[in-house]
């Protein structure tokens, strides 16, 4: 199944607390976070040691970390892992959750599940290779409409027990 969105960032931050289940973040520019590069291809990496012919162009990010080239999303596991072993949990694509955006607020909640109507939003998490540094971090989240197909946007199953 795909997780909920709470399960995704626990997965993500593997026992971490910061931006980065590396540490804090620093970016300079759109595409400009030298913390990213070791674990995540985003818009200021992505196109170092992009082969194939149809990748895309990023002109409208600044301040690139590595110069302009054509850029897609790269094969799972050349970015170092997490705590936990799990690769490309921030970068490459954007990753769908089984639930939708929830409002959180002070009360502690334990595995909070969001709306998970036919039509309802679904989070995506994680951030792509084809956008802004500020996408790629434990806790940033969108909602996209469960129809929607891109070519920065894919999925992780969560094994679960019954």
């Amino acid at each position: 199944m795909l997780p909920s969105e709470a399960q995704w960032e626990y997965a993500c931050r593997a026992g971490t607390d910061a931006a980065l289940y590396t540490g804090p973040m620093e970016i300079s520019g759109d595409a400009n976070a030298p913390a990213l590069d070791p674990i995540a291809w985003y818009g200021g990496n992505s196109s170092v040691g992009f082969e194939l012919a149809n990748g895309a162009e990023r002109s409208w990010l600044t301040d690139m970390q590595y110069p302009e080239g054509k850029a897609g999303t790269h094969p799972v596991g050349r970015k170092r892992p997490n705590p936990w072993g799990l690769y490309d949990m921030l970068g490459n694509v954007w990753e769908w959750c089984a639930d939708g955006r929830r409002r959180y607020d002070a009360d502690w909640k334990l595995d909070p599940v969001g709306p998970s109507e036919d039509r309802a939003g679904r989070v995506i998490r994680g951030g792509s290779w084809y956008g802004d540094a500020r996408y790629c971090r434990s806790a940033y989240r969108l909602t996209r409409p469960p129809d929607v197909r891109s070519g920065d946007l894919g999925f992780r199953c969560a094994r679960v027990q019954s």
